[in-house]
Order: C-alpha cells, then sequence, then structure tokens
C-alpha cells in the first residue's frame, strides 16, 4: 500500500485518486451539495472533541474538516471553477489585508480595536456593492443561533442596541411572561411564536455580554446535562432496577446528586 507523505499536496492527491475513474464509487458520486451536508456534521465533532480537551481526537477532528474542505476544491478544480492555489492565495491576501496593524501601518493595540479594523477593512473590500440593508451580509447557511447573534451584532453596530445587561434581561422576563400566557390560553402557534421570541432575547443577553458566544454555551449546557444524566443511569442501575422501576422523584433524586458531585469537583 502507497505511504503518503503528511502534506496538503498528498491529501489532493488522495481525493483525486478517489475521484478518478478508477477511484471510489462513492467519493466520485458526490457532489459540492451533497458533500457539504457532511461538513457541518464533521465542523459540530470538531467543537465536541475542543470541549472535551482531548487533543487526539481534536487532531483527529481537525483532518476530518481539512478533508472536507480539500474535497470540496477538488470538485471546484474538476468545474474550472478555482483551484487549490487560488484559495490560497485569496486567504493569505486577506489575513495580510485585514491585519493591516501587523503588516501595514494601522494601528489596533485591543482586540476591540483590531475587530473595528477589521470591518474596515471588509467595507473596503466590498464597497462597490450596494446592499439594501446592513442585514444583507448575514448569510441564511448559518444556524440559527449564530445567525440571531450575526442579525443582532450587525444591528447594534447602528446603535440599535440595550444599553445594560438588566434591559435585556428585562426583556427576557417579559418574553417569559407572553410564553407562559400564549401557553395558559392554549394557543399553539402563539407559543411557537413567544418562544422563538425567548430564545431570540436569550441569544440577545449571551451576545451583550460579549464573553461567549451562544451555540459555545448550548454545547457546554448539554455537555453537562450529558454527564449528569449519564450519573442517574449509573445510579439506576447501581440500585438494580430500571428507569420504568422508578419514579421521577427517585430521579430527581439522583439528578440533585450528580448536582452535588458536580459542586465537589467530581465528573458530574
Amino acid at each position: 500500500m502507497k505511504e503518503y507523505p503528511p502534506t496538503a499536496d498528498a491529501l489532493m492527491e488522495i481525493l483525486h485518486k478517489l475521484r478518478s475513474p478508477e477511484g471510489c464509487p462513492w467519493d466520485k458520486a458526490q457532489t459540492a451539495e451533497s458533500f457539504g451536508a457532511c461538513f457541518a456534521s464533521e465542523a459540530g465533532e470538531l467543537l465536541d472533541a475542543i470541549d472535551r480537551k482531548v487533543p487526539a481526537d481534536i487532531c483527529e477532528e481537525c483532518g476530518d474538516v481539512l478533508m472536507n474542505v480539500f474535497f470540496q476544491i477538488v470538485l471546484a478544480e474538476e468545474q474550472k471553477h478555482f483551484t487549490l492555489e487560488d484559495v490560497w492565495r485569496s486567504i493569505n491576501s486577506k489575513m495580510v489585508r485585514r491585519h493591516a496593524h501587523i503588516f501595514g501601518d494601522r494601528k489596533a493595540d485591543t482586540p476591540e480595536e483590531v475587530a473595528a479594523l477589521w470591518q474596515e477593512m471588509k467595507k473596503l473590500e466590498h464597497k462597490e456593492e450596494k446592499p439594501l440593508s446592513v442585514l444583507d451580509g448575514v448569510k441564511h447557511s448559518l444556524s440559527p443561533l449564530n445567525r440571531a447573534e450575526k442579525l443582532q451584532s450587525k444591528a447594534a453596530k447602528c446603535g440599535f442596541d440595550w444599553e445594560k445587561a438588566e434591559d435585556v434581561l428585562d426583556k427576557i422576563r417579559e418574553e417569559t411572561c407572553e410564553t407562559a400566557a400564549a401557553l395558559a390560553a392554549g394557543d399553539e402557534e402563539k407559543t411557537d411564536e413567544e418562544l422563538g421570541d425567548l430564545l431570540f432575547s436569550v441569544v440577545n443577553l449571551i451576545r451583550f455580554r460579549k464573553r461567549a458566544n451562544s451555540e459555545e454555551l448550548l454545547r457546554k449546557a448539554s455537555l453537562k446535562f450529558e454527564s449528569r444524566f449519564r450519573f442517574v443511569e449509573q445510579a439506576i442501575a447501581a440500585m438494580g432496577k430500571n428507569f420504568e422501576d422508578v419514579s421521577l422523584e427517585e430521579m430527581e433524586s439522583c439528578w440533585q446528586r450528580a448536582k452535588t458531585e458536580a459542586a465537589k469537583g467530581q465528573t458530574p
């Protein structure tokens, strides 16, 4: 079996081989759209590995993400849309251009100043475009949480933003009350709408605080839930029972034990 060196060129050679007439039937059947559907999953697995802080898994998932990106480039080369060289040229030029405080004569000493300079460079790059709205650049392909943050950030740059975090918290309380009212009225469509508004308001508070993004916090919350629920499963099994054999009160008791263990610095 042929040995390939650990280089980008070697990966491109492998992918071209898979797409060749004597290559893999599955890979040959893929399109940019069909293979693109795999990318979100691979990116999610990388984020999961980062959350779990396992270097070996992060390394493996980085490779999977790179493979997906390079596969798209191979497909583009086949259609003569662009090449790997075009991609390198584009990203290298963009990184230098948007870091004018490093590669040029601009000044930016704080992360906030760097972010402002980045946006300024983006505007210069797209100055020929005349969007109908400041929100036009927010892609629909983003995840719902990410897109909500981007829309809010765009509006905030125009001055349409909260003055303090407490104001956003008041909005969350308002949306919670409206959700409760819709539930009490038995209005399913209104309840759906209010739940969406409630989610949007929570994302707004996360964005306003400028500490972490909503997807990152939700991933961490999901990991915490997963860890504690596994503890509940193990506790029930240790009792010689199944879920069907225990009451909700017993499960809640196990859940509280999981929280106690977490507070002590244990796994849950």
